[in-house]
């Protein structure tokens, strides 16, 4: 049985469209069985309509509190019984009622702790860093502070504007959350305080 995965999307849904290329190789353990989204008319929802993948829309703005808003997502993600969740590109932080009901992995592109917040990028581009990279997480209640599963390093080049030292970084990204994903799924993992081991 493959493994069922909901992925949460805000955009152009490159992430979730590396985690359906892959999927399609049954050796890979993993099926995304939805898409979530927190606006409607976006690319990440097309990717799933075109893979046949079923999706859901929850605006925070329909809700008269962002606990309601938790609520609701945590029960439709809940429908599809997933064994993980990804945050990939989802511009909302979840909530307790998801965050204790399911394991989510979220995505950053520095390599944490260092340059956490919506402008990693930038930041180690301004910092004059000479190697940032990516992060694959377990995310928590907090910005970018949950357990680290994964990352990998992408030098900064002399010549890099934050355009093309993101793109390098996402190239990177995609692959290791694909990566980090499957072996989760497929071998299982532990979490001992902040430590997380893939594998029983």
């Amino acid at each position: 049985m493959a493994g069922r995965l909901v992925v949460l999307v805000s955009g152009s849904g490159t992430n979730l469209q590396a985690l359906l290329d892959a999927s399609v190789d049954p050796s890979y353990g993993v099926r995304v069985v939805a898409v979530g989204a927190d606006r409607d008319g976006i690319e990440g929802l097309s990717r799933a309509a075109r893979a046949n993948v079923p999706t859901f829309v929850e605006k925070l703005g329909d809700y008269s509190t962002r606990a309601e808003w938790d609520e609701v997502v945590s029960t439709r993600i809940a429908a599809y019984e997933p064994d993980l969740v990804v945050s990939a590109g989802f511009m909302k932080i979840l909530g307790k009622p998801t965050l204790d009901a399911f394991p989510v992995l979220n995505t950053h592109p520095a390599l944490l702790p260092s340059f956490p917040g919506a402008h990693g990028v930038r930041d180690a581009l301004a910092h004059g860093a000479k190697v940032t990279g990516c992060t694959v997480m377990l995310a928590d209640e907090g910005v970018d502070t949950g357990p680290i599963v994964a990352q990998e390093a992408v030098p900064v080049l002399p010549d890099d504007d934050e355009a093309t030292l993101h793109e390098r970084i996402k190239a990177v990204e995609r692959r290791l959350l694909v990566d980090v994903v499957g072996r989760m799924v497929r071998e299982g993992w532990t979490v001992s305080g902040r430590t997380v081991r893939i594998g029983k």
